[in-house]
């Protein structure tokens, strides 16, 4: 039995029931979440837990209308639109959804994604014209997103150059450009 355990837990992806993470909490603080968790016949772990989740359906992520009675929108309410296993397609639901909370670097990572044609649907305007991709929700390829995740990342540090991406061609391919007009009519 151990030795199935050790292989599950070296397996990638595999997600474990929590993960630890590390707080610093003022000795009053503890004392009294000790002692709540005592009432609730919980580890202090356990009611620290409990507690987040609790104050999840309380934390607004984008306040409502006063003129529809719209409370806003709570974390909790957003969570199953917002979490994904996986790191870069919950970075892109965050970052469509809520740009306001990414951190400067996530911001730096945002605008080199937003910039990457590459990952957008898109169209040319005419033919011979420059292409133009719609940065939205259901224009973007996930799959493309995933597969360069590392070396968008790294660009977004300045550990690669923007030329190591890939890119859509500017104009549409086999089609003469458009010459410009000149701003002068002669008429």
């Amino acid at each position: 039995m151990a030795a199935e355990d050790e292989k599950q837990k070296d397996r990638p992806g595999r997600l474990r029931r929590s993960e630890t993470v590390t707080v610093r909490l003022d000795p009053k603080l503890r004392y009294l979440a000790e002692l709540a968790a005592l009432k609730h016949r919980r580890t202090l772990s356990s009611f620290i837990e409990w507690a987040i989740e609790d104050s999840l359906r309380r934390v607004v992520l984008r306040e409502g209308s006063p003129y529809t009675n719209d409370a806003g929108v709570t974390v909790a309410e957003q969570a199953e639109v917002l979490w994904d296993v996986d790191d870069a397609d919950r970075f892109v639901k965050l970052a469509l959804r809520y740009p306001e909370l990414l951190t400067h670097e996530e911001q730096k990572r945002w605008k080199v994604i937003r910039e990457c044609g590459w990952l957008w649907r898109g169209h040319y305007l005419m033919p011979g014209g420059k292409f133009v991709w719609d940065v939205e929700t259901d224009g973007f390829y996930m799959d493309r997103l995933r597969e360069s995740w590392d070396l968008l990342c790294a660009v977004a540090r300045g550990e690669k150059a923007a030329s190591a991406l890939p890119t859509v061609p500017d104009r549409q391919p086999g089609k003469p450009e458009l010459q410009e007009f000149d701003d002068d009519i002669p008429f």
